[in-house]
């Protein structure tokens, strides 16, 4: 099972020279797997000290990584500021019309905050997912024309399709070409339109690479608003959630987010565990240091293995673009 970074950097590129080809929204039926193409486990790791101060002076060797309680080599290692894909999921459906420019102008804050080679994109959701970008440019790293976009696309109205969209955004964010791949979620909490159910969206998220941060924009009035659900996938896949008590801060939360990506360290490792059964297996990382000062480590519960089933055949490229749109 031996893997390299130049089998993963060739992958990919052989993803990238296909196009984006985003398949919208799938039944549920199909298990997803941790990954089509590579045996690569990936953690994205935040370390800060006992005062929340960001520590990002570490060496690989200062790491350790276990799965289900068994130590890993290290494959991959990176402390640099490095640019990432990223996809803002944004809420439109009519509990979010109070807030609607306070979150475009957040998604430009964030987009401002982040790295300047950043792969950047959004969706906005009511009961159907649409991408703000369009197919022959998903990506951008323009503050300037995300928010163009983003503008173009919420129109607060509808239900809320929460589970689709975040499914949406895991297969979109796959076509970055950045191996850090991250999504950021602004939602109340609440679905009341998904075809798929939370258990789908948590099965899809434990099986990627993807870090997910929430934002719970909650209306004290709003009977369907679950923050709770946001810190589970949050804290599922190694990333942060927060529920700003004033929504005047939603801005702020965002940028702190930016920062929070800009901060992290990237592991890589393959399994010792040969075996592809589909199980779910627990991750750790420690860090120790020479002084063994008291840090706060994050990253991601686990993930799901690889099956060995065959994966289902990629979509139409002429007709998947806009199928999130019109599901």
């Amino acid at each position: 099972m031996a893997i390299s970074r130049l089998i993963l950097t060739a992958t990919l590129c052989a993803t990238l020279s296909a196009g984006i080809t985003t398949a919208g929204i799938t039944n549920g039926q199909d298990r997803p797997v941790f990954s089509a193409k590579s045996d690569l486990v990936v953690l994205h790791v935040t370390v800060k000290d006992k005062k929340g101060k960001y520590v990002t002076d570490l060496p690989e060797d200062a790491f350790a990584v276990s799965e289900d309680g068994h130590r890993q080599t290290i494959r991959f290692f990176a402390a640099e500021d490095s640019p990432v894909t990223v996809g803002l999921l944004i809420d439109s459906s009519s509990s979010m019309l109070p807030n609607r420019e306070r979150v475009i102008a957040a998604a430009t804050a964030f987009a401002e905050s982040s790295h300047p080679d950043d792969e950047l994109f959004a969706l906005a959701f009511n009961e159907t997912v649409q991408a703000a970008l369009p197919p022959d440019g998903p990506f951008t790293s323009s503050a300037v024309a995300l928010r163009r976009a983003v503008t173009r696309v919420i129109h607060p109205r509808g239900r809320t399709a929460l589970f689709d969209a975040i499914a949406a955004g895991l297969e979109y964010v796959g076509h970055g070409r950045h191996e850090r791949k991250v999504l950021v979620v602004v939602s109340d909490g609440g679905d009341n339109a998904s075809r798929l159910t939370f258990e789908d969206v948590l099965t899809k998220a434990e099986a990627s690479n993807v870090f997910i941060y929430t934002m719970a924009v909650v209306d004290p009035l709003e009977r369907d608003a679950n923050p709770k659900l946001l810190r589970k996938i949050a804290r599922a896949t190694g990333g942060e959630a927060f529920a700003p008590a004033n929504n005047a801060k939603i801005a702020s939360v965002l940028q702190r987010i930016a920062r929070d990506i800009r901060h992290g360290y990237t592991i890589g490792y393959v399994s010792s565990n040969e075996t592809r059964d589909g199980s779910f297996r627990k991750t750790r990382v420690t860090v120790q240091t020479r002084d063994r000062r008291a840090l706060v480590v994050r990253t991601r519960e686990g993930y799901l293995a690889d099956t060995l089933s065959p994966p289902a055949p990629e979509a139409d490229p002429a007709t998947a673009q806009g199928q999130a749109a019109r599901d």
